[in-house]
């Protein structure tokens, strides 16, 4: 599933008339991208949601053929429902085994057949990759990388600080597990699983690149680097 109904504020005014996943990314939007690299990993069947300027994203899988896989869309009709609420909505649509979540605003040259091995081998709900760097609301690990708990709600000691990527792995059983409803964010779900005992696991992305493009000053950071794997 690539999470694409943003609004896109920060990006503006670029998304004044464009839905953030459509921005280009030196003559690539970053859905494509996205999807490109999911599809590099194995995947070869999307859901992708959609709310802001939702018939643009449609019209250009249409133009572009859904550059070529199965794409389904799951539209958020009156307002965006965040990754849980739009997860849950489109949970029908994501078949029975383990599937990749990704956001479409997120630039990673992470290993993804790796995160979706270390999920199957530790039989996790989830397993979230995570990357050591800043952020406002990273996420607790232990050593076994178990989910603990949030930086600033929990404590206790060995416990590692790490900010999670926007990219993971979900076990379908999770949807039985998922009492919210209506607007939510999967990492509220997943912080309440992990402290009720279930396995919501961490894995580390060690690649030499991630960035989302949450401004405009990181969209050129992503449009930099997107140039240097392109040349290369």
């Amino acid at each position: 599933m690539v999470f694409a109904a943003g609004l896109g504020t920060r990006l503006r005014p670029l998304t004044n008339d464009l839905p953030k996943a459509l921005v280009d990314v030196n003559g690539a939007t970053m859905l494509e991208l996205v999807l490109r690299r999911l599809a590099a990993a194995g995947v070869t069947e999307f859901v992708v949601n959609t709310h802001h300027f939702h018939d643009k994203i449609a019209a250009c899988l249409r133009e572009k053929s859904d550059f070529g896989f199965k794409i389904t869309l799951s539209r958020e009709e009156e307002f965006p429902l965040e990754t849980g609420g739009g997860l849950k909505k489109a949970a029908a649509l994501l078949g029975g085994g383990p599937f990749f979540a990704y956001n479409a605003d997120v630039y990673s040259e992470m290993d993804l057949t790796g995160l979706y091995r270390a999920h199957a081998a530790a039989g996790a709900l989830a397993t979230l990759a995570v990357r050591d760097r800043g952020s406002k609301r990273r996420l607790l690990f232990d050593g076994n990388m178990a989910l603990r708990g949030r930086e600033g709600e929990a404590a206790g000691e060995r416990l590692r600080p790490l900010a999670f990527s926007g990219i993971q792995v979900i076990s379908p059983g999770i949807f039985d597990k998922m009492t919210e409803s209506g607007v939510f964010s999967i990492t509220g779900v997943y912080l309440r699983l992990a402290a009720a005992g279930e396995r919501i696991k961490g894995f580390e992305d060690k690649s030499g690149f991630w960035c989302d493009i949450g401004d405009l000053e990181r969209l050129e950071t992503v449009r930099r680097r997107a140039a240097v794997d392109r040349a290369a």
